[in-house]
């Protein structure tokens, strides 16, 4: 156990200030910069240099981490004893599962991100068979759910704050896609447009918690920032499996 987490379980042992909320959240907000927007690999995403078998991988692969999502929450819900924060939190999973409650009839994310599959040019087997999901791809998603399944929900609720930079890169993916992957069916990208708003209102949630309950002492504080960092690490290290895969990047030593 780090010093640091150890002064979050006892933050009495911690005699440091803690930061101001202003602070601390600026503090959080400044981890945007390791953000996978940033990762090669999404740069050129962005810039319209990948090919169609590229990002065709990419929707594949990234299909693993949003079925592992709910999975992610439900472990949360699990943990918490806090009914306030599981009557929130359950919106997370129907967001992603789909809902048939009271009239309300939403495919939800999971579906829409198979139609995105589909708006690639992949079928719906492709995608659900889960056979161009690369190991990597497994190992970093699987990491991330053991994270939420062992650790306090206290710190599983910190980690899902990746949502406060979400909305731009579903933003630029609508802006941009249309004119760098013409071929791509535009009603795929209606996941991108859903989460707009889903993220917006999950992070104000996730972040009103996180400021609130770690703010008890700095060491507490530090490791909410730990733990965002771990999140972050987590889909850069996606980012690579995908683009090490997909982009057959050939690694060379010196000649002998």
């Amino acid at each position: 156990m780090s010093t640091v987490e150890h002064l979050a379980m006892s933050p009495a042992l911690d005699t440091r200030t803690p930061w101001s909320e202003q602070e601390f959240e600026a503090l959080l907000r400044d981890k945007g910069t390791s953000y996978h927007i940033y990762h090669p690999f999404h740069v050129m995403m962005a810039e319209g240099r990948l090919t169609r078998a590229q990002l065709q991988g990419w929707v594949a692969n990234r299909f693993y981490y949003q079925i592992a999502i709910p999975v992610k929450d439900a472990a949360i819900l699990s943990n918490c004893p806090d009914r306030e924060i599981r009557r929130e939190w359950i919106q997370r999973i129907l967001d992603h599962d789909g809902c048939h409650i009271g009239g309300i009839d939403d495919a939800g994310g999971i579906e829409a991100w198979i139609r995105l599959g589909e708006a690639v040019g992949l079928s719906r087997d492709d995608v659900t068979s889960l056979r161009y999901v690369v190991p990597a791809t497994r190992f970093a998603v699987d990491a991330y759910i053991n994270f939420a399944r062992q650790r306090p929900w206290q710190e599983a609720v910190a980690s899902s704050l990746t949502e406060l930079f979400a909305p731009h890169i579903h933003q630029q993916r609508i802006d941009t896609w249309p004119q760098q992957y013409p071929w791509v069916d535009t009603a795929g990208l209606q996941y991108f447009k859903n989460r707009l708003t889903q993220a917006r209102r999950d992070v104000e949630h996730g972040l009103r918690f996180t400021l609130e309950y770690f703010s008890q002492s700095r060491a507490m504080q530090e490791r909410a920032l730990e733990i965002l960092q771990f999140k972050l690490d987590v889909l850069w290290a996606l980012a690579d499996a995908i683009m090490l895969s997909q982009c057959r990047i050939e690694i060379t030593g010196p000649k002998a």
